[in-house]
């Protein structure tokens, strides 16, 4: 969204598009949604009880799950932080909470990024002159 505002900027100039203070928010607001996807997992991990080794397996997961697409984004994370936590000495119980955090922290970072782009979206709406 902040790349579409951006262009637009660069497209039709300063007279017909938004000022620099509409983009120097999205742009923090798209470095925030940064921020919480990489904190949203972990997060949700260590509150249902992951140790280091589940949060590792959690990274090393979603790394890899990037390769799978949008299966792979949030199936690699909860996969990669239950085994983590069997490499760890936990129980399947134990490791399978984990990974249930994880994925609840995935899903919760999924729908503040919807929150933020539709925030954006907003922003954008605001700020563009009516072309009338």
């Amino acid at each position: 969204i902040f790349a579409a505002a951006l262009i637009h900027r660069l497209v039709l100039g300063p007279d017909r598009s938004l000022g620099w203070s509409a983009l120097i928010a999205m742009a923090a607001l798209t470095l925030l949604t940064y921020a919480i996807d990489a904190a949203a997992g972990f997060l949700g991990a260590r509150r249902f009880g992951a140790t280091k080794w589940g949060v590792i397996g959690a990274a090393v997961g979603g790394l890899l799950g990037l390769f799978f697409g949008l299966f792979g984004i949030f199936v690699g994370p909860v996969v990669g932080a239950v085994a983590g936590e069997f490499i760890g000495g936990k129980q399947m119980v134990k490791a399978g909470r984990a990974g249930w955090g994880t994925f609840l922290g995935a899903v919760a970072g999924v729908i503040g990024k919807l929150f933020i782009g539709l925030i954006m979206i907003v922003i954008f709406l605001m700020n563009v002159p009516s072309p009338l």
